[in-house]
């Protein structure tokens, strides 16, 4: 029995101010999720620095020893790693498989190559143009294409793309079958230098600043708050109608994003090639840059580069030993899937970032 002269104890199972320890916890899970995705972007941008550091050593490695083979070889993977950026734009950011970006790649080397060699040999000129015509047929073709979802969608896209590949190799006029040869080589003119595209070094380095270019622009695009709205749409396309947001708007403008990258991309390709054929436009360009995509890492956004680049290498290494290169190159496909499903860059970021942000809170600790 109680004694009656001790005052009782009243218990207190929650807090008696809990609005301010929801609030402080509220503030401590955000302050967690900012230090999270601020480690996340410094490895983004600490492998994407590597990767030019790397490319400027080769440079001048290969520089030194003058052998224009390695040169020419580096700069289409440079190429070929642009055109994977907007394969990843669309499936590793927005959600949306693509299985006709050679549609655009293609449709920017024939722009470029018909500027190039019709209307004036002028860099710039090839570049804007291919950029205006990309746009426009990226947006009719995604007004068609965005209404669909899913395996629909790729298949849309690889309809389309069969479809202009063969007008293309059927159309006298751009070259039939043959494409289009004898480009003429041309010299891009900047403020106090011009690049020669015969110019095998200072090519590479042209075309490094342009896809690197690129490449930072999708990076701040994808840091911004139509970015989050990409992401948002790939997450959960229902619940951003549900908050007032078009869907089909925001792929729409994702898909014409991606069709100006894989365009411009496409443009420089005459200029290093000096021709171009309707292949550009087939199932297997926009096949071997979706495996790029996925060797380097989806929605890593800087992993389809090293994905390009080791392909392209594969490729020509394997070539030298065997005429059954694309056999050895699929075998390691299946098996850079099935033990690094996430791709080169999905395995070693998260890792990284982990890493940065272990020092970022130790550093804080310290201080």
């Amino acid at each position: 029995m109680a004694d009656p002269k001790r005052p009782t104890q009243l218990l207190t199972p929650f807090p008696t101010t809990p609005s301010a320890t929801v609030t402080s916890a509220s503030h401590s899970g955000r302050q967690m999720l900012e230090r999270a995705e601020s480690s996340r972007l410094s490895a983004s941008r600490l492998m994407a620095m590597l990767f030019v550091l790397l490319a400027l050593i080769f440079a001048a490695v290969a520089g030194v020893r003058g052998d224009v083979f390695f040169f020419r070889l580096a700069t289409e993977a440079l190429i070929l790693g642009g055109f994977a950026l907007s394969v990843d734009l669309l499936l590793g950011h927005t959600g949306m498989l693509t299985l006709g970006q050679a549609l655009f790649f293609g449709l920017g080397a024939y722009t470029s190559a018909v500027v190039l060699k019709e209307v004036a040999p002028s860099f710039w000129l090839a570049l804007l143009i291919t950029l205006a015509i990309a746009t426009a047929v990226g947006a009719i073709a995604g007004a068609i294409a965005t209404g669909a979802r899913g395996v629909y969608f790729a298949l849309i896209t690889f309809g389309m793309a069969e479809v202009v590949a063969k007008v293309v190799f059927n159309t006298r006029e751009i070259g039939g079958s043959d494409g289009i040869i004898g480009i003429p080589i041309i010299r891009a003119p900047f403020l106090l230098f011009s690049v020669d595209t015969a110019n095998a070094p200072a090519f590479f380095l042209l075309v490094l600043a342009v896809i690197m270019g690129m490449y930072w622009g999708l990076a701040w695009l994808l840091d911004t708050p139509f970015g989050r709205l990409m992401a948002a749409v790939k997450s959960n396309e229902g619940r951003v109608q549900f908050l007032g947001f078009n869907p089909r708007r925001v792929k729409l403008v994702a898909f014409i994003i991606a069709a100006d990258v894989a365009a411009l991309s496409g443009a420089l390709y005459p200029m290093l090639r000096g021709f171009v054929s309707p292949e550009l436009l087939y199932f297997t360009a926009s096949g071997n840059a979706v495996i790029t995509v996925i060797i380097g890492g989806v929605g890593t956004l800087i992993g389809p580069l090293y994905g390009s680049v080791i392909l392209t290498g594969l490729r020509s290494v394997i070539g030298t030993f065997t005429e059954h290169h694309l056999a050895v190159v699929g075998v390691l496909f299946m098996l850079s899937v099935v033990f690094f499903p996430k791709g080169l860059l999905g395995y070693l970021q998260p890792r990284l970032a982990a890493w940065l942000a272990a020092r970022t809170a130790s550093s804080g600790e310290r201080s």
